[in-house]
C-alpha cells in the first residue's frame, strides 16, 4: 500500500467501527537527517510528502485513514465513521436535583474546575433573577465517569450560582446576597431564606436542559468537547482549560497533570517563578511554564507562532501517547536546571535587566532560552563561578540580538531558536 524509503516506522491498529473497519496508520519519520518519499495509488495527492516538503516534522502523527476495502476514505465516509464516538443523552433536570445529586457526591465539580468560578456578585444575581422570570437558561454538559458518578464539565457559572443561593454550604462559600438585580429590584439584598416558601421552590423546580457524556465515550474526544466548551468565554486562562481538559483522557491526562503540578512545588523553581505577574499565578502560569520548559525541550518542531496552540499541541501528544515523556528522567533533568538556575543565578534567573538591577516581572521568553540553555550546557557551566554566570545574563538580556528575538515579532520558530542559541553561547563561553 505505502512505499517508503528512509528509516519509517509504521504501526497499524484495527478497530470496528459500526459497519466498517477502520485502519489508523501512524507514520513516525525516525530520522531527519535521511531524505525519503512516501508513495500511494490510493492516498490522496495532497498527503504526498517529500524531503522538499518545508518542515520534515510535519510527517510526524500524520494519519492516514483507510476503508476495509483499502483504499482512502472520502470525506463523507470518515465523517460517518466518526459520529457516534461521543455517546451522548439529554433530558432537563430541576435545580433542586442538581443540588441533590452533589449533596449526595453523584455530582462532582472538581476544584480545578471551581476555581474556575469568578463571575461577580451582580453576574450571579441576574442570574438567579432570570430563573426566577423563567428566561431560557443555556444547557450543562456533564459526564458520566465509570462508576456512573457524573462530572460537570461546562456550565460551571451557572450550576455554581444557583448551589450557592440554595445550598452555599456544598461549596463552602458564604452565602449570595442578591445585588444588582434591574427587572425585579426588590430581590435585591435578599439571600435564599429571605423568599417566601412558593419562590424557593419555583427555583428549585426550575429546570436545565443537561446533556450527558456518557462513559462509553473515547476518552479523546471527551478531552476535545470540553476544550472546545471552554474555549469560548474569557474568564479561564489557557492552562487551566489544559489541566481541566486533560482529565477527560482518563488515567492518562490525570498523571500528565499531576506532573506538572507536583513540579511548580520544587522549592527551587518556585522561588523564580514567584516573579510571575499575580494574574498569571491565578490562572495557573507556573504550571504553563513547567509545560513550556519541556515544550522548548522536546518540541520545539511544533511550534507554528501561536505560544498556546504549540503547548496545547504537546500537552495533547503526550497525554494521548503520540509522544513518548519519560517521567523519571525528565522531572529529575528539571529539578537539576532550576537546582542550577538558582544556585548560579539567583531567584532573579529569567527578569529583564537594567544595568545590573533586575525589573519586572517575568517574561516567558527570557525564561523559555535561559532554561533551555541551562539544560543543554549545564555540564560545562556546572563549575563555572556564579557572578561570572550572573554577569553574563545581565549582559545577554540587555544585548541588541537577544532584544529582536524576544521583542515584537518574536513569536516565530526561528527566533526562538536564535534566543535559546543565544543564552546557549553566553552561558558556555563565559
Amino acid at each position: 500500500m505505502l512505499a517508503c524509503s528512509g528509516k519509517v516506522e509504521r504501526a497499524v491498529t484495527q478497530h470496528h467501527t459500526r459497519t466498517t473497519h477502520e485502519w489508523q496508520c501512524w507514520v513516525s519519520y525516525l530520522n531527519p537527517a535521511t531524505s525519503y518519499e512516501l508513495k500511494s495509488d490510493t492516498m490522496p495527492q495532497d498527503c504526498l510528502v517529500s524531503s522538499e516538503s518545508p518542515s520534515l516534522a510535519a510527517l510526524r502523527g500524520l494519519a492516514f485513514t483507510l476503508t476495509d476495502k483499502g483504499r482512502y476514505m472520502t470525506l463523507e465516509e470518515e465523517i460517518s465513521a466518526r459520529i457516534g464516538e461521543v455517546h451522548t443523552d439529554s433530558f432537563s433536570m430541576s435545580f433542586g436535583e442538581i443540588a441533590s445529586l452533589h449533596k449526595n457526591k453523584e455530582l462532582i465539580i472538581q476544584p480545578e474546575y471551581q476555581r474556575l468560578f469568578r463571575w461577580t456578585e451582580q453576574q450571579k444575581s441576574h442570574l438567579i433573577e432570570s430563573i426566577l422570570l423563567k428566561l431560557p437558561i443555556p444547557q450543562i454538559f456533564v459526564i458520566e465517569n465509570p462508576d456512573g458518578i457524573l462530572e460537570l464539565i461546562d456550565g460551571l457559572q451557572r450550576t455554581s450560582t444557583v448551589l450557592q443561593f440554595i445550598e452555599p454550604d456544598a461549596l463552602h462559600l458564604e452565602p449570595l446576597v442578591l445585588q444588582g438585580c434591574t427587572l425585579i429590584t426588590a430581590l435585591n439584598g435578599k439571600k435564599f431564606h429571605d423568599f417566601p416558601l412558593s419562590l424557593r421552590l419555583s427555583l428549585k423546580r426550575s429546570p436545565i436542559r443537561t446533556v450527558i457524556i456518557k462513559r462509553q465515550s473515547k476518552g479523546f474526544l471527551r478531552h476535545e468537547m470540553f476544550k472546545r466548551l471552554n474555549t469560548g468565554g474569557s474568564n479561564p486562562g489557557p492552562q487551566e482549560i489544559r489541566n481541566c481538559s486533560a482529565r477527560m483522557v482518563g488515567e492518562e491526562g490525570i498523571q500528565f497533570y499531576a506532573f506538572l503540578v507536583k513540579l511548580t512545588q520544587d522549592a527551587d523553581f518556585a522561588a523564580c517563578a514567584e516573579y510571575l505577574p499575580q494574574p498569571e499565578k491565578d490562572k495557573k502560569g507556573a504550571e504553563e511554564l513547567v509545560l513550556r520548559f519541556f515544550a522548548a525541550k522536546n518540541a520545539r518542531d511544533l511550534f507554528r507562532g501561536s505560544v498556546r496552540d504549540w503547548l496545547d499541541n504537546y500537552m495533547e501528544r503526550v497525554i494521548l501517547g503520540n509522544r513518548s515523556f519519560a517521567y523519571d528522567e525528565e522531572e529529575r533533568i528539571f529539578r537539576d536546571v532550576f537546582k542550577l538556575a538558582r544556585e548560579k543565578l539567583g531567584d532573579t534567573a529569567f527578569l529583564r535587566y537594567r544595568g545590573n538591577a533586575p525589573v519586572g516581572s517575568l517574561p516567558p521568553a527570557y525564561f523559555e532560552a535561559i532554561a533551555i540553555a541551562l539544560a543543554d550546557a549545564k555540564e560545562d557551566i556546572r563549575d563555572k563561578p556564579a557572578d561570572a554566570l550572573r554577569n553574563a545574563v545581565t549582559k545577554l538580556v540587555q544585548s541588541d540580538e537577544f532584544q529582536v528575538a524576544t521583542g515584537p515579532g518574536a513569536n516565530v520558530r526561528q527566533k526562538m531558536e536564535q534566543r535559546i542559541a543565544l543564552a546557549i553561547k553566553s552561558l558556555s563561553e563565559t
